[in-house]
């Protein structure tokens, strides 16, 4: 038996992959797609490339409509926008799944400052699951309000987990240096996206303010708690990479003992033993080894008496899509790779 699912803001890349892989999962039906366009376009006018393979036309956005057809809505909605919408549908008992940063950080003060937006759904503030099944597989098939995490997020907290949640490194001054695909800003044109710009150029941005920071020092702090009530602290700089789409991080940490290199990776490989989609490889990662792929390849080094880590993945695929549905197989009752594989 099929769940019905709804698309609500279905034109962003995120969407598309989205898409992309419902279309072959086997316990899913796209039933509703919607679009803030008034116009109310077919999804494959939005995606050519979906063209010959869904036939649905968009529709504004409705609660009471989306409630009677589906169970579960995957929002593929900018930041701040999901608030006025996550309430309606949750208090019409559909599910939500939300690719946008609006459920990630626990308190509604960081979220302001680091927003620039008032938070206005205190309660589902409170009752969201951080969607990151690799650390917290248990919680997310009961959830009703899945806060879907980010690229660049996934890609620095997976990376430093183990090393948190065993306590081996110092949890302040840890470095990650990110690079990301230009699909990572999304579908709307911007100046600094534009070809002439991007193409050929390599620059840092948001730097030492980006929003995801806080992000991951809440989520690895939460991981660490086991071994230490100590916060997580790290310098994170994203940069742009004349790319489509990927993620390559470089992280440096302080180990607080003696470590050796081939102890971490077995760390590793029994960390994330019970993760598919997690790999532990000998080499450097390039971001090629996981495009179009829910894969994260991870390895180590120790270089000088500090750890580094190298990591990558999609960033439209397990930075964003890849990973929504991983959440819907755990609340569905399927294998959590249906669809993925």
């Amino acid at each position: 038996m099929k769940t019905d699912v709804a698309i609500v803001g279905a034109s962003g890349y995120g969407s598309r992959e989205l898409i992309r892989i419902l279309l072959n999962h086997p316990g899913a039906r796209i039933a509703v797609a919607t679009s803030r366009d008034v116009e109310t376009p077919r999804v494959a006018d939005l995606h050519p490339s979906l063209n010959g393979r869904i036939d649905l036309t968009c529709e504004p956005f409705d609660a009471d409509r989306i409630a009677a057809r589906v169970q579960v809505a995957f929002l593929g909605l900018p930041h701040t926008a999901s608030l006025a919408v996550t309430p309606l549908l949750r208090e019409r008992g559909v599910r939500v799944i939300d690719l946008s940063a609006d459920y990630r950080l626990k308190d509604s003060a960081t979220y302001a400052d680091w927003y620039g937006h008032a938070h206005t759904d205190p309660i589902g503030l409170s009752e969201a699951v951080y969607g990151l099944p690799e650390l917290f597989r248990s919680k997310i098939p009961r959830a009703d309000l899945i806060a879907n995490p980010g690229c660049y997020t996934s890609t620095a907290i997976l990376a430093l987990a183990p090393l948190i949640a065993h306590d081996l490194i110092d949890r302040s001054g840890i470095i990650v240096d990110a690079y990301s695909g230009i699909s990572g800003a999304g579908r709307t044109p911007k100046p600094a996206f534009h070809f002439p710009e991007a193409n050929e150029n390599l620059v840092a941005y948001s730097v030492g303010r980006h929003r995801h920071t806080p992000e991951i020092d809440q989520i690895l702090t939460d991981v660490g708690q086991v071994s230490s009530d100590k916060p997580v602290e790290v310098i994170f700089t994203p940069h742009l990479a004349p790319v489509d789409r990927g993620i390559h991080a470089s992280i440096y940490a302080a180990p607080t003992g003696i470590v050796v290199e081939h102890e971490l990776m077995e760390l590793y490989r029994a960390f994330y033993a019970d993760s598919p989609f997690i790999r532990i490889v000998n080499h450097p990662p390039g971001t090629k080894d996981s495009t179009n792929t829910n894969y994260v390849d991870i390895t180590l080094r120790v270089v000088r008496g500090r750890i580094l880590i190298l990591a990558c993945l999609d960033n439209l695929v397990k930075g964003a899509a890849g990973v929504a549905v991983q959440n819907f197989n755990l609340m569905f009752g399927h294998p959590e790779t249906t669809g993925l594989a």
